[in-house]
């Protein structure tokens, strides 16, 4: 089922106006905090969306608003929306109740702790960094859990959440996100070295890009990267085997630093390390 819908967030003073979806029986964002609007009528454009929406919702009517992407929404396989997703931050009028929940004005910077959509903190980010018209895909399964994002058509990366033991949580996040709030996940770390005739051995160092979103510039470890969201950690830590999936991830992660591949380099694994520092 293909529908098209808008979502607004409603600025006024650092606060967005946010809908707690707790009336509505069957509803896929159930127990959720949303923003505002709904499904398009015959015809609308979606700035009459938009409008009605807003207006049958809260009460206000909006005086200035702006286009800010296009998020495809994929639920299972039987939901996919479209959503013109809009911010706004002029309107007049005076609030009345929402029969499909309930309103609040919440501080911007405590949205994150609300019971959102794992998807919508995404596009939290980049309105928050300002990122011009946007194409944001999002695909859910039943339970609630990222499967696939895309930002204009390219895939980005999806982490597992870990607890303080390492295990998994069952919660996926975006890499932007969980590097944002500081979210536990898993990486795998490559020191590469050789011996030399003075010290014992060398340590080739890297250093990171300039762009990088955490710690650029630093010189760091020989080779890193993320382990990715399905791929499994090291199972057997006594036995110094790897999985298939964290050995995939080990050589990708070394063939994207260097020119050399690892099949023909010998490695150990030394142990698993949990930190709450990125």
């Amino acid at each position: 089922m293909n529908r098209q819908s808008t979502l607004c967030y409603i600025e006024k003073d650092g606060k967005y106006l946010m809908l707690h979806r707790v009336v509505k029986k069957n509803d896929v964002n159930k127990d959720k905090w949303i923003g505002v609007g709904g499904h398009f009528e015959y015809a609308e454009s979606p700035e009459e969306c938009l409008l009605r929406e807003v207006k049958e919702e809260t009460g206000y009517t909006l005086t200035s608003w702006k286009y800010r992407g296009i998020v495809t929404f994929v639920y299972g396989e039987d939901v996919v929306e479209y959503m013109s997703l809009y911010t706004a931050d002029g309107f007049t009028g005076d609030p009345i109740e929402c029969d499909e929940g309930i309103l609040e004005w919440v501080e911007k910077e405590k949205i994150k702790d609300l019971n959102l959509w794992e998807g919508d903190k995404i596009f939290f980010r980049l309105m928050d960094e300002e990122e011009e018209f946007f194409s944001l895909k999002l695909v859910y399964n039943k339970s609630d859990v990222l499967e696939y994002v895309a930002l204009n058509g390219k895939p980005m990366e999806l982490f597992d959440v870990i607890d303080e033991d390492g295990n998994k949580t069952g919660q996926v996040k975006e890499r932007g996100v969980a590097h944002r709030d500081g979210t536990l996940h898993s990486t795998v770390h490559i020191w590469i070295v050789r011996p030399n005739q003075e010290s014992g051995y060398d340590v080739l160092l890297q250093k990171r890009s300039e762009c990088k979103d955490s710690n650029p510039g630093a010189y760091d470890i020989s080779s890193a990267g993320h382990v990715s969201a399905g791929d499994e950690l090291m199972q057997e830590k006594i036995s110094f085997s790897l999985s298939e999936h964290t050995e995939d991830s080990l050589k990708r992660n070394f063939m994207e630093n260097h020119s050399v591949t690892m099949n023909a380099v010998p490695y150990i694994f030394i142990e698993n390390r949990w930190t709450s520092k990125i």
